[in-house]
């Protein structure tokens, strides 16, 4: 069987990198940060500024962070070899619970090992048979996943439409309970939901709602809490989910923030919470050391978004079609695939470090290279992505000279 097996892989794969979608990892030679190190499957080694992490902060290589997620080992070990109810919860896991609830402003929160581990546990532990969730057609797979897992029914929104929400939530108005869920920012395109939208419709067709914050949590809104405080409606949204592993240090690990009762079941019934080895102390550590930054961090903030309209004004005067907005997700739209491939490639040999996205991870015909600003970039970097972009997107026939 597995000849049969290996033979139709290899011709899947092979059509994959004829299409040019095919996904090559470019190994680190060190710590992330603004400028990496990084080996190329042909055995070179390229100096290049990374302009494609999630590392909007700029901590995941903070000495403080290593300094904490030490001190944390010493003090409470490498592992716990257990999940949370058996004999793995310890004092600083209630702690970083107890910080997290306070910062974004919830009653009670829950740890897991990643954000896709919460939405994977979530629906499935909430609702039943008799239940619908109503998710954004462009949710994070994460999302689309957990949702799967779930026996509700489930009813698909045009992205960001509210009419079309608002429609979808009449056709569920015999469900037992509604959820709405959505990313708080598509991480494809930047896009921020309009959750004091989804919130009044949640209120007048009595609706709960979930909002997936990872690419908000720590620096959108005042004081870097994330969408709902964006929005100002952080009393008016029962779940947030979200995750270490983005501006948070940009480790890993994860959590469901939000109601306390809702909170108290997960324990209960999440299985992967209940199946899965509880969250590290090293990372427990680090990420208490990130949320006191982050709590603390306007000053991080304002680089962010400067950095963030500094790049998306230049790259519109040269020419570059863009998503608009003010998140430091800007993705570069080029719509052809084999295109995106070929200038991030030709970007990396200038010495910028972008990937191309192209089906299935976006729709067929909208490819494009994702830039993601951070805090951690100079003015004298931006201004050479730019350039770069600009000097790779002429001679691809990206842009008219």
């Amino acid at each position: 069987m597995y000849d049969r097996l290996k033979a139709d892989l290899q011709q899947r794969l092979t059509e994959l990198e004829e299409q040019g979608l095919y996904k090559i990892e470019r190994v680190l030679q060190g710590a992330q940060g603004p400028e990496i190190t990084a080996k190329l499957p042909d055995g070179k080694t390229i100096r290049a500024l990374n302009f494609c992490a999630n590392n909007y902060l700029g901590l995941a290589n903070q000495p403080e962070l290593i300094q904490a997620a030490c001190k944390a080992m010493n003090e409470w070990g490498y592992g716990l070899s257990s999940v949370r109810f058996i004999c793995g919860t310890q004092e600083q896991h209630r702690l970083l619970e107890e910080e997290l609830s306070a910062f974004l402003g919830t009653e009670d929160t829950i740890l897991l090992s990643s954000c896709f581990d919460a939405n994977g546990g979530v629906f499935e532990a909430l609702l039943d048979a008799d239940s619908a969730i109503l998710t954004d057609a462009l949710n994070h797979a994460s999302i689309i996943d957990g949702v799967r897992l779930c026996k509700a029914r489930r009813l698909i929104y045009k992205h960001l439409d509210m009419a079309d929400l608002e429609q979808k939530l009449q056709e569920a108005s015999d469900a037992k309970y509604r959820l709405i869920a959505t990313d708080g920012v598509f991480s494809m395109d930047g896009d921020i939901a309009d959750l004091k939208t989804i919130c009044d419709l949640a209120e007048k067709y009595d609706a709960l709602v979930l909002v997936d914050d990872s690419h908000a949590t720590g620096f959108i809104g005042p004081n870097g809490r994330g969408t709902p405080e964006h929005w100002d409606v952080q009393d008016r949204v029962d779940l947030i989910t979200t995750t270490f592993g983005k501006a948070l240090g940009g480790a890993s690990g994860g959590c469901v923030s939000g109601r306390k009762e809702l909170i108290q079941w997960l324990r209960q019934k999440a299985r992967p919470y209940l199946f899965s080895n509880t969250l590290a102390p090293a990372i427990v550590g680090a990420t208490r050391e990130a949320l006191r930054i982050a709590s603390n961090a306007q000053d991080l903030r304002n680089q962010l978004a400067r950095n963030t309209m500094r790049f998306r004004k230049a790259m519109e005067a040269a020419g570059f079609t863009i998503r608009h907005g003010h998140h430091p997700i800007v993705p570069i739209m080029l719509g052809d695939e084999k295109l995106a491939v070929q200038m991030a490639q030709a970007l990396l040999d200038e010495g910028i470090y972008v990937i191309a996205f192209s089906y299935p991870v976006v729709p067929k015909g909208l490819a494009r290279i994702r830039v993601q600003l951070s805090a951690a970039h100079t003015d004298e970097m931006v201004d050479r992505c730019v350039a770069a972009f600009t000097k790779v997107g002429k001679a691809l026939g990206a842009l008219k000279s």
